[in-house]
């Protein structure tokens, strides 16, 4: 098997060396591993391309590149050009550091690297590291995704789900934030959305008294609607997604019909 592995968090990321060590062990001691990540962090970017510039591309080692763009960029370098002879069998994203659940997966580029992987015709998976007070003190806080890494994609890959619409599945993994061994299983859950919590921005002055905005989330420890992703994550299990780049509101389509 060969696998394509990226992140947002770059290509120094502690959860990108993690996930290499998951894909190792999918591809097994014949299959191949390749790494395109982002040089820099890209959190926050979504399924960004960059459309109007190029992107700079360097090798770091044996299968190993760095690229000046986002994820998906790092996506589309892998595929055609990278590995470009024969592309990829399955595509990994992450470990993100933190969770990638509710409405933080609109604006993930782990999440947008998978989206642009199924785009492409690949098998895509997303995966992220919830952090909380159970594992963010820990030696190795992706301490969660590391055990069970492997072994969900495996059981993603062989339910072997049929694919009914134009736009090809890809899978959203988020992992809890508790040590492995609390970790109480796998739930197949939707997409939730924390209540009253958002995106938002904090003004600074700078010593020079120029005006900056900071981003910051809301509440990570707010709870989604029971059986969806961030609600299981805080009970201690890894959810398992499944998503589509479709953003077409299919319910509200009837009720649009008389503007016709």
């Amino acid at each position: 098997m060969r696998i394509l592995i990226t992140n947002d968090d770059g290509i120094s990321a502690p959860g990108l060396a993690v996930l290499e060590a998951i894909a190792k062990e999918l591809a097994g001691p014949e299959g191949e591993v390749w790494t395109v990540a982002p040089a820099f962090e890209q959190s926050g970017v979504g399924h960004c391309i960059s459309y109007t510039h190029p992107t700079m591309i360097a090798k770091m080692g044996d299968r190993r590149f760095a690229a000046e763009g986002s994820p998906a960029d790092c996506v589309l370098a892998g595929m055609y050009d990278v590995m470009a002879d024969a592309k990829p069998d399955l595509i990994l994203s992450g470990i993100n550091k933190g969770n990638n659940s509710a409405e933080n997966t609109v604006y993930s580029g782990t999440i947008g690297a998978a989206m642009e992987g199924a785009l492409q015709g690949v098998p895509s998976i997303a995966l992220s590291q919830y952090y909380g007070p159970g594992n963010a003190a820990l030696e190795n806080p992706f301490e969660a995704a590391a055990a069970y890494g492997a072994s969900v994609i495996y059981k993603i890959l062989m339910a072997r789900v049929e694919n009914t619409s134009a736009y090809n599945l890809f899978y959203n993994v988020n992992f809890p934030p508790v040590p492995a061994a609390d970790v109480k299983g796998i739930k197949v859950v939707a997409q939730g959305r924390r209540e009253n919590t958002n995106f938002s921005v904090q003004a600074q002055t700078s010593p020079s008294h120029r005006r900056f905005l900071w981003a910051q989330t809301g509440n990570q420890r707010a709870k989604t609607a029971e059986n969806t992703d961030a609600n299981v994550n805080l009970a201690g299990y890894i959810s398992v997604t499944p998503m589509r780049a479709d953003l077409t509101a299919h319910d509200a389509l009837a009720a649009l019909k008389d503007i016709e």
